[in-house]
């Protein structure tokens, strides 16, 4: 695999709540901390620490609006870790290729 992959990235995309406000700030464009916690089960400040995540990975971009702030998703990161994981992708399909040949193999052999 030639690509690095980013551990830091990956472990904020996996968490199921951040995922799921990436999904929405997508979908529906720049939020706060308020919006979101309107669309999602947990609280404001449960909120506030997962954008702090993604912001700080860069994922998304925080810019100041009156007493909070709005949050944007950054496309150019966005596409970065979507080339990572197609790589990865990639990857486990060649392996999974050598093993099904290996076995495909011994098979035979056993069946002579």
């Amino acid at each position: 695999m030639s690509a690095v992959i980013d551990d830091d990235l990956w472990s904020a995309i996996g968490e199921p709540t951040r995922r799921r406000m990436l999904d929405i700030l997508l979908a529906e464009g720049p939020g706060t901390a308020t919006t979101l916690s309107e669309r999602l089960p947990v609280t404001r400040q449960a909120v506030s620490k997962h954008l702090t995540v993604l912001d700080r990975v860069g994922l998304i971009h925080g810019a100041p609006e009156g007493r909070e702030r709005r949050y944007r998703v950054d496309e150019a990161q966005l596409a970065r870790a979507v080339a990572q994981l197609a790589e990865v992708g990639a990857t486990w399909d060649a392996r999974l290729q050598r093993i099904k040949r290996i076995a495909e193999a011994i098979q035979r052999k056993q069946e002579k």
